[in-house]
């Protein structure tokens, strides 16, 4: 990919610019799934999560890190599946986590939408939560469940811009399975490179990204 490439991946619709990774041990609850789908959405994201831990400049794999349960909230990746916006509002305490949710539905409703991703950040701009919001309309229902669970753990491991992934998808078949393109695995092992920062406004920061991926100019 070219700097150009990865500079486009998280520059917003508004212009700007932010790159941001998680800064803290990544903890996961699906709520609304049966168990064989549960395992596929905890495999997909701890793959991703792995695959955050390798390393570009060491050649080492360890895992970025995932945990039991975060300190401050317990769960820190939070995916809901429903079946229409309104079952949100029914969710004990998502209130206190979320204050601007009854809007939100109002929004989300208004536009027909069937997914949303919220990020929280800390102090320093890293990701501390990710709320995935899927409503199982007809479009995802359709799809098969690992490549719903791999999107969605591909779209919560970075900040992506919201229109990244508009043009080309991040996922792709080969041999009959669904992967991680391998451009794509390469900019989030990139990011995660414990040299860079954990956040980055500035555009200059793609050619950082590019740098360690072997990104033409």
């Amino acid at each position: 990919m070219t700097p150009q490439d990865i500079q486009a991946l998280f520059t917003a619709s508004d212009g700007s610019f932010r790159c941001a990774r998680w800064g803290r041990p990544i903890v996961p609850v699906v709520f609304g799934v049966q168990d064989a789908t549960l395992a596929t959405v905890k495999g997909a994201i701890e793959a991703v999560v792995a695959l955050a831990g390798c390393n570009t400049s060491t050649h080492r794999c360890d895992p970025h890190s995932m945990a039991e349960t975060d300190p401050e909230l317990g769960a820190n990746l939070m995916i809901f599946f429903l079946r229409d916006w309104s079952d949100l509002a029914g969710v004990p305490g998502l209130d206190r986590l979320l204050p601007e949710l009854p809007a939100l539905l109002g929004r989300l409703q208004a536009r027909g939408a069937n997914q949303y991703r919220l990020f929280r950040f800390d102090a320093a701009g890293a990701i501390r939560a990710c709320f995935v919001f899927l409503r199982m309309d007809d479009h995802l229902s359709a799809l098969p469940a690992e490549v719903l669970a791999l999107s969605q753990a591909v779209g919560a491991i970075l900040l992506w811009s919201d229109r990244a992934f508009d043009s080309i998808s991040p996922l792709a078949e080969a041999g009959g399975h669904i992967l991680l393109r391998p451009e794509i695995g390469a900019v989030i092992r990139a990011a995660y490179d414990p040299v860079l920062p954990a956040v980055a406004r500035d555009p200059a920061h793609a050619l950082r990204l590019a740098a360690r991926i072997g990104g033409r100019p």
